[in-house]
Formats: structure tokens, C-alpha cells, sequence
């Protein structure tokens, strides 16, 4: 056989391979693993069974995994230890910095539920007054973007601060105890800040800028399992519908699986936004100003393009 034969052959070969071993990865999707945390809508999902119902018949188990915040999710996503899951807006600015195979797969405004508190006896009556002072917040959140935006919007800038890098379980008792002034945070964690924690709200994140949060995949996942994640979206859209007409069940749903005092999960039912879509040329743009922004303030590596990784489903 001539070499140029053997080659065409070759490829030929490899080109068969790489659609059966597509075909496969299609049909052999056992496990789906969701990352979670203690609010939103997969919480919900979770303890209605609405994924385990819509894939049961066809023996796809779902596994959940809790996470504090969205950057140590996004970081098991990335080695392929979680499929699926819901962050806030800049967990997934930093990941792409840093290469992680992660796609974004549907996107949800919030229109309420995060903000920076202060103690109620605090000194600080105005966002110039962060000045100097210990702000708390995790790394690679929401929550730090909020403070970003928060300060520029008083003409301070990152450096003004003192930002004490905390997860919302070490946060919170920081807060309480006075080791930090003020603290940038999401529910039910902002719930609990201003009901059990002595605090008091200085900056509503909706008062400051537009915030997304995101479902994101895994990128391996996405590209061998299009039509399962997909299907994942379908049913997390129509878990959000559910919730935004039935705020008391909602409220219920988070205590039993989060272990929250009701009253608490209440107060961040009723505010929360829980629709759920397609990611929008707007929200690239508003997710893309978020990427420049940390770029400019040194806090990633390396410019991102945002748009370069939403997960664009195949067309059938």
C-alpha cells in the first residue's frame, strides 16, 4: 500500500473513531454531578428531584456537591469533578483567566439579594467612609465585584481599602465579632448578616450596577453532552419559573436542604430573581465589563473574551 493511501485511509479511520467515540460519549452519560450552594434555584431543584425525575427513566443519576462559594466550584469543575452548577458573575471571569474548561450555559439577572453590610452601630454612614477600612469578602466572587463597583462609584479606589479575603462561613463570624468593618455578601448569607448578625445594609448591589449570575459546564461535558446539558438547562428554567409564583414553598425548599432557619430563607425568597435564560448579548456585555475591569485593576492575569466561552448548543 502506498504511503498517501495508508494516510487517506488513516484519517479516514481517525474520523470514524472520533464520531463513534462522540456517539458514545452521547448515550453514556451515567452520572450527572451539580455543584450547588446554599441558595437559587438548583437548591430548589435539589429538593424537588426534578433532574433525578427527567432523567431517571433513562438510569442518569444526579449527584450533588455543596460549595461555600462559586471559586471552588469552578475549580472541580475545571479538573472534571463537577458537570453543572450556579455562580455569581465573577467566579467565572476569574476561571477563564486562568484557562479553566469551563463554558457559560444560561444566565440569570439579580435584581436584589447582595450588597455590603455594616454594623448597625457602625461609624460608616456612606460608601466614602470604606476608607481605610477591613471590608470581607471572598476572592473571585460576586461579592468582589460588588466592592469594585461600589468603590468607583465614591471615587475610591481598590487600594483605599483593606480587603480581608474570607469564605462566607469564616466571614460571617468576623462580622459578628468586629474583625472586619464591613463585609460584601449574597443570601442567604446577606439574610443572616442583617437578622442575627447585628447588621445593618450600606449598599444594595441593584443600587450600584447590573449583576448576572450564571449556570456554567464544564467544557468537556458540554461538547460530548450537548443535548443532556441542554436538557439540564430545560429543566432549571422551568424549576426557576415554578419559583418566581410560589416564593413560600421556595422559602421551605432552601431550610430543608440548606438547614437555614426558615425565617431567614424567607427574607431571601422573597427578594430573589430566579428567571432563567439564554446568556444575551447584554449580559456578555455586562459580563465582559466585569473582565475588563478586574484586568485593569490587576486582579486577573490576562484579559478575557467573554463571549469566546458561552456554550452555543448544536443546532439539530
Amino acid at each position: 500500500m502506498k504511503r498517501r493511501e495508508f494516510l487517506k485511509l488513516s484519517l479516514g479511520g481517525a474520523a470514524v473513531a472520533a464520531v463513534s467515540r462522540e456517539a458514545r460519549a452521547q448515550a453514556g452519560v451515567r452520572e450527572i454531578r451539580v455543584g450547588y450552594q446554599k441558595n437559587g434555584v438548583l437548591v430548589i431543584a435539589r429538593q424537588q428531584a426534578t433532574l433525578e425525575k427527567h432523567f431517571a427513566s433513562r438510569g442518569i443519576a444526579v449527584k450533588w456537591i455543596e460549595f461555600s462559594s462559586g471559586p471552588p466550584m469552578l475549580e472541580a469543575m475545571n479538573v472534571g469533578s463537577v458537570d453543572y452548577g450556579a455562580v455569581g458573575d465573577s467566579p467565572p471571569v476569574f476561571a477563564q483567566a486562568a484557562g479553566a474548561a469551563i463554558v457559560y450555559a444560561a444566565g440569570q439577572p439579580i435584581t436584589n439579594g447582595q450588597g455590603i453590610l455594616i454594623p448597625s452601630n457602625s461609624s460608616i454612614r456612606g460608601i466614602a467612609d470604606l476608607r481605610g477600612k477591613r471590608v470581607g469578602f471572598t476572592k473571585g466572587s460576586s461579592a468582589h465585584n460588588i466592592v469594585v463597583q461600589t468603590l468607583e462609584k465614591a471615587g475610591l479606589t481598590y487600594a483605599d481599602i483593606t480587603p480581608v479575603y474570607l469564605t462566607p462561613p469564616d466571614a460571617g463570624p468576623a462580622f459578628a465579632n468586629g474583625s472586619i468593618d464591613a463585609w460584601s455578601i449574597w443570601d442567604p448569607y446577606f439574610a443572616i448578616g442583617e437578622t442575627t448578625q447585628n447588621g445593618r445594609i450600606l449598599v444594595n448591589a441593584s443600587d450600584i450596577t447590573k449583576t448576572n449570575s450564571f449556570y456554567i459546564a464544564n467544557r468537556n461535558f458540554a461538547k460530548s453532552h450537548g443535548q443532556v446539558l441542554q436538557e439540564i438547562i430545560d429543566v432549571t428554567t422551568a424549576t426557576a419559573k415554578w419559583a418566581e409564583s410560589h416564593r413560600e414553598e421556595v422559602a421551605k425548599a432552601l431550610s430543608a436542604v440548606t438547614n437555614i432557619p426558615l425565617d431567614i430563607q424567607t427574607v431571601a425568597a422573597n427578594r430573589s430573581s430566579f428567571a432563567v435564560g439564554p446568556v444575551t448579548d447584554d449580559i456578555i456585555t455586562t459580563q465582559q465589563g466585569v473582565a475588563d475591569r478586574f484586568f485593569k485593576l490587576g486582579l486577573i492575569p490576562k484579559p478575557v473574551a467573554v463571549r469566546d466561552a458561552v456554550w452555543k448548543p448544536v443546532q439539530t
